[in-house]
């Protein structure tokens, strides 16, 4: 029961992250918001689905670690996007706490669903 409600929390989080995100990538420059913050956007779309998957599967261990994998994935696109001049170091700071935030989140999961008391 706690494992469900760990999904719950971490989708209300995600609903903030995409929020948050989509008003970030309208300053994008325009040529980009049909390439990285496409890419974003769909990262962050794969990050929903593998919570909702972990969050309903009783073996939740690879679809966990595979979450894992999206979540620093888009950590890299938003790096770029800070690397590249499309959002302020402000932004970059405010969206990469929502994404550590979330990054926590799963691998306290992670531990929960090892065993792993650390």
């Amino acid at each position: 029961m706690a494992q469900h409600l760990e999904g719950l929390r971490i989708l209300a989080k995600l609903e903030e992250l995409d929020a948050y995100s989509h008003q970030v990538a309208l300053q994008f420059p325009k040529y980009e918001r049909h390439v990285l913050s496409a890419e974003i956007r769909s990262t962050l779309n794969r990050v929903l689905h593998l919570t909702v998957q972990a969050a309903k599967r009783y073996h939740k261990k690879t679809t966990l670690q595979d979450l894992d994998i999206e979540v620093e994935f888009l950590r890299a696109l938003v790096r770029k996007a800070r690397r590249l001049g499309y959002i302020t170091p402000n932004r970059y700071e405010v969206w990469s706490r929502h994404i550590d935030e979330i990054g926590r989140m799963v691998g306290g999961w992670i531990r929960s669903v090892s065993g792993d008391s650390r």
